[in-house]
Order: C-alpha cells, then structure tokens, then sequence
C-alpha cells in the first residue's frame, strides 16, 4: 500500500488533539471512516449501545427461538421460516460486529467540558443565513448520528468544516458544486 494511504498514529493523535481545539487542519487530517477516532455526543453513544443490547439481548434470541423451531420441523430446503430466519440472522451478527467495532473507536465529546461556547466546535448548535437569504439551523455531531431531518450533519462534512472555529457573526465561504456559498453564523449554543 502507498505511503499517501497510510498515516502513523502520532499524526492522527497530533489531528485528533487539534480537533478537540477545532484546527481546520484535524478536520482535513482525519480519515472520513476506518483509521481515525469515531467522534460521538454521549445522546448518540447512548443510542448506539441500546441498539447493541437490544439486539443481543431481545432480537438474536428471538430469531435463534424462530430458526430452532423451523428447523425441528424437518426438510429445511422449503422451509420458509428456517430460511429467512438464517438470513435474519445473518444480518443481526454483522450490524453486532459493526456497532461493536463502532463503539469501541467511539471518543465521546463532553460538551459540558467545552469551554470556548462563542466558536463552533463539535456538538455546537449553528443557526446561519445562506447567501444573505434562507436561515438554517444545524448540529455537527459524529459520522454515527448523522440526520438531516433533523439538521444534525456530521463534523467531517463540508458545512461543518466551513463553519469550525467560526463566531457569531462571522461570515465564511462554503464551496458546493453549484458555486461558493457565504454563511453567516447568527447564533451558536451547545445542548448540555
């Protein structure tokens, strides 16, 4: 593999300490997914362990019950429920290993411990007007709890990286295919 693929761990050590500070640099230096620390809010961990659990603890056995039972009932070929339930649960053990392996890169943010409340840093809430017009409002959070619905975009997105560091009342550039965009920042909070 190419040395450009490939970083040590005191470089990404040395991003993930800029990003706590908000560094432009941290956020271009971290890889998107494998590799680099999987940023969270303690709502979203909290989210993602009780899906773990309940797939442990509720889902797998229910479906191992099911195929137990189909699979007591003889020819297992034509057998709908022994079928389906393997599939099942073929699919219930690769989401366990990936929430596991997401938890355990998981760096929980205590936005409590966030001191600088006046510049975007991850978990800030960004109220901002678009070129002068349309006012939106948007939460940086983790890869893992991404939701535009609800205006929640991940810190690695190119909104957030425009807005990291910003203050209230700034105004930065943020190019998108269609052209570059001027956000101004009207208000930043953090949700406790």
């Amino acid at each position: 593999m190419s040395k450009a693929f490939v970083k040590d761990d005191a470089q990404a050590d040395d991003a993930a300490a800029d990003l706590a500070e908000g560094s432009d640099a941290a956020a271009q230096a971290l890889p998107a997914a494998a590799g680099g620390r999987n940023y969270i809010t303690r709502a979203g961990y909290d989210r993602l362990k009780a899906e773990l659990l309940g797939l442990i603890d509720v889902e797998r056995p229910e479906v191992v019950r099911v195929v137990a039972w189909a699979a007591s009932n003889g020819d297992r070929s034509e057998n709908g429920d022994y079928l389906y339930g393997k599939k099942r649960l073929r699919e219930i053990d690769r989401r366990i290993r990936f929430l596991t392996r997401r938890l355990d890169l998981a760096e929980v943010v205590d936005l409590a411990l966030q001191q600088r409340c006046g510049q975007v840093f991850f978990g800030a809430t960004v109220t901002y007007l678009r070129n002068g017009g349309r006012e939106e409002t948007v939460r940086i959070v983790g890869i893992d709890e991404v939701d535009p619905v609800r205006g929640c975009v991940s810190w690695i997105s190119p909104v957030a990286r425009a807005l990291l560091k910003s203050r209230e009342g700034d105004v930065v550039t943020l190019r998108t295919p269609a052209g570059v965009d001027e956000l101004e920042v009207l208000a930043i909070g953090y949700e406790r």
